[in-house]
């Protein structure tokens, strides 16, 4: 289920119709919705009093559009490079966040493997802004054949006793390898990788938030693409 308007526009312009418009009776008079409602003119359509509305809701203030949609089956050809393997990343707002700065930073194949939040779940829905309708998700991923499958272009990012990120070759196709809030990436996987990479930090910090440390790496790897043509 989509949430307000930008998801649902999204959704309109790069999938199509859904399967159902739900929309508050103080929606029908707001202009941005009465604008999506007229590009969804084939969808099907509900009304439905405010105070139903906001317990279909998953927001505390919502604005007055949900939209259903099938949810679309997990991606099953091996995934292309550069990508993202995500390893039991549990917080929906991680796992949203690192979808969005994938797609931004030119990863569009995301893998989650076990552990990891559900990516159609509706926090994960949110915090992604849209960036599942340019990717292709893999869910229940077999995270260590993958790396396998990757060979020398894996690479983990790790907390400590990595190479410096500054000091990797990043450009061309590099697979991604992000942990756990907590544990990080597990020792096995940690070890299957080619490279371990690991953000310099000032002496008195420990680490970062996994959706901070995925941004940092996946935009310095697209800064020396570009930096060589190849974005």
């Amino acid at each position: 289920m989509l949430d307000g308007p930008h998801l649902v526009e999204t959704y309109l312009q790069r999938v199509g119709m859904p399967q159902l418009l739900v929309v508050s009776e103080s929606g029908t008079m707001n202009a941005e919705i009465d604008g999506l409602l007229s590009s969804a003119a084939m969808a099907e359509k509900l009304t439905v009093p405010d105070g139903l509305f906001r317990e279909l809701s998953s927001v505390a203030s919502p604005v007055g559009v949900l939209a259903v949609i099938p949810v679309p089956p997990s991606a099953t050809e091996p995934p292309m490079s550069p990508c993202v393997l995500l390893d039991a990343v549990q917080d929906a707002g991680n796992v949203g966040t690192i979808l969005r700065t994938a797609v931004a930073a030119g990863c569009r194949d995301i893998a989650l493997g076990p552990g990891c939040a559900g990516a159609w779940t509706p926090r994960v829905l949110r915090a992604a802004q849209g960036a599942h309708f340019g990717s292709h998700i893999y869910e229940h991923a077999d995270l260590e054949a993958l790396i396998r499958h990757f060979g020398r272009i894996s690479t983990a990012a790790v907390a400590s006793g990595g190479s410096s990120l500054y000091d990797l070759d990043l450009s061309g196709d590099v697979a991604w390898i992000f942990g756990n809030e907590g544990a990080g990436v597990s020792p096995t996987l940690a070890a299957l990788a080619a490279r371990r990479a690991t953000i310099p930090l000032v002496s008195d910090c420990e680490s970062l938030n996994v959706g901070a440390a995925a941004a940092v790496c996946l935009f310095e790897g697209l800064r020396q693409r570009l930096a060589k043509g190849e974005g």
